[in-house]
């Protein structure tokens, strides 16, 4: 069929050019301003060949692909009448217009209907906070893995290298990243929440595990108001940078309302600093101490009482976490694990857990594969598993597992079972922000065969589960129609 044909039959399923009033060119799609929605047949429109998917919102939205859309839009626009426009709205999706694979496109716009569906405040905050680690994380995965390299170099050679410049140089970079990371915190938070940076930052330096006055004060016994507790530098650590950045940028901008002109270059920022660290150490550097201990204890008591149950928990509901945009509440969490200040010594136990959730989703995927027989969804769901088995779950989760819905249960407990078996060797990472085969970069040494067999435990699991209990022909037959 070629694409003047296309173009034919998606005009005789939207009705007519009698009932199309607009046709506009995006990235991926064809929106049409319809008359009346009733002569629409979605049904057949999305078995018409080349159409990915429809989408029905305040216009009807045919999803065509990058590059492919151009060449049917003109010939639609010449059948219709209606001059043809266009439209950059479709921004989401510019950055893989030379990709041209189905199952992205697809994936991508179940991704922005789901987070539309679960956009609540909830969602919105914990994007917030997100917002101000994720910049962060190319450093602290250099650094983690500077740091965990250096360890196994120093045992292996007897710290050989600790007189060499080049060898202290590098592993100075990986220990000052996690020193100073308050201070970045604390600018990317002030920053996220609309106030200057460099005033975050300079709360965050509240948060630094070393004495920075130069004052002989700093050696004797300092004590605080009220409680009278001996005064301590450090205390609540990223927690804490994380509070004073939001806390300083809220009294900036409300110091800013009320401050005259002539004396807010001035005046605006020394009050902000002032005021909010005084009330930040005396208020907020507790509560951030309490919040750090109690991340730490409840990850204790997941990780080391409930053992190898917890790894199931954690791992199978991991994905259920991600569709909702929950997950993101581990970003500060994971931060704090990979300090090697904190008390796992920049060891994350957890991320070996959630990364087996991608193995589940592998998993149901092949049984997904193996068992339908839709041609259109096998050949979608095999371009997706390829960037899945190397850490990128998107476009599997999206368009194939979560859409099904039993599938995605089952994709989730199948990874339960690589979970039971990364909480059971003690698997950990000593970075973050990889997955799949490439999680093997930054599991601790040694670890990378245990981490290889939870990760087929997980396959295994996930195809098992899938094959018996989350295969929908009828469902399959529905979404994805041939």
């Amino acid at each position: 069929m070629n694409n003047k044909d296309i173009a034919n039959e998606i005009l005789k399923n939207v009705g007519g050019k009698e009932n199309v009033t607009a046709n506009v060119a995006c990235m991926t799609r064809l929106r049409l301003g319809i008359k009346d929605n009733d002569k629409v047949n979605v049904d057949a429109l999305k078995r018409v060949d080349g159409v990915l998917a429809v989408v029905q919102a305040d216009t009807l939205q045919v999803v065509l692909g990058p590059g492919k859309v151009n060449k049917i839009a003109e010939p639609f626009a010449d059948l219709t009448g209606v001059p043809l426009g266009s439209d950059s709205d479709d921004s989401d999706v510019a950055e893989d217009s030379n990709r041209g694979e189905d199952i992205k496109e697809i994936a991508k716009e179940n991704k922005k209907v789901n987070k539309a569906k679960h956009d609540k405040p909830l969602q919105r905050g914990l994007q917030h906070i997100a917002n101000v680690f994720i910049p962060l994380l190319p450093g602290i995965i250099a650094a983690g893995l500077i740091n965990g390299l250096a360890n196994v170099i120093d045992y292996q050679t007897g710290q050989a290298f600790v007189t060499d410049w080049w060898y202290m140089t590098i592993k100075t970079l990986g220990w000052g990243l996690f020193t100073f990371l308050p201070i970045f915190v604390g600018m990317n938070a002030a920053r996220e929440f609309k106030g200057s940076a460099i005033l975050g930052g300079i709360g965050g330096t509240l948060c630094l595990g070393v004495t920075v006055t130069g004052s002989p004060l700093s050696s004797q016994a300092i004590s605080m108001p009220f409680t009278h507790a001996p005064f301590t530098v450090g205390v609540g650590g990223l927690i804490t940078a994380l509070l004073m950045g939001i806390f300083f940028a809220f009294l900036e901008r409300n110091f800013r309302k009320i401050m005259p002109s002539v004396l807010d270059t001035f005046f605006t920022p020394l009050l902000t600093v002032i005021v909010g660290s005084l009330i930040a150490v005396v208020f907020l550097q507790p509560a951030g101490a309490w919040l750090t201990t109690a991340i730490y204890v409840v990850m204790d008591f997941v990780y080391t009482k409930l053992s190898v149950f917890g790894g199931f928990i954690l791992s199978s509901t991991f994905l259920a976490l991600v569709s909702v945009g929950l997950h993101q509440a581990l970003t500060p969490i994971h931060v704090l694990l990979n300090d090697p200040a904190g008390p796992t010594h920049g060891i994350n136990y957890l991320l070996p857990i959630l990364m087996m959730a991608g193995g589940g989703q592998v998993g149901a995927g092949f049984a997904l594969y193996f068992k339908s027989k839709n041609k259109r969804f096998k050949k979608m769901v095999m371009s997706s598993i390829p960037v899945a088995i190397l850490g990128v779950g998107e476009p599997l989760m999206y368009a194939v597992t979560l859409p099904l819905g039993r599938a995605f249960i089952t994709a989730s407990i199948g990874a339960g079972f690589g979970g039971v078996v990364a909480s059971l060797f003690h698997l950990g990472a000593v970075s973050q922000g990889v997955s799949g085969l490439f999680g093997l970069l930054i599991m601790q040494p040694g670890q990378q065969f245990t981490y290889l067999l939870a990760l087929l435990v997980a396959y295994v699991g996930g195809f098992i589960v899938t094959w018996f209990f989350g295969v929908d022909e009828n469902r399959i037959d529905e979404i994805y129609p041939e």
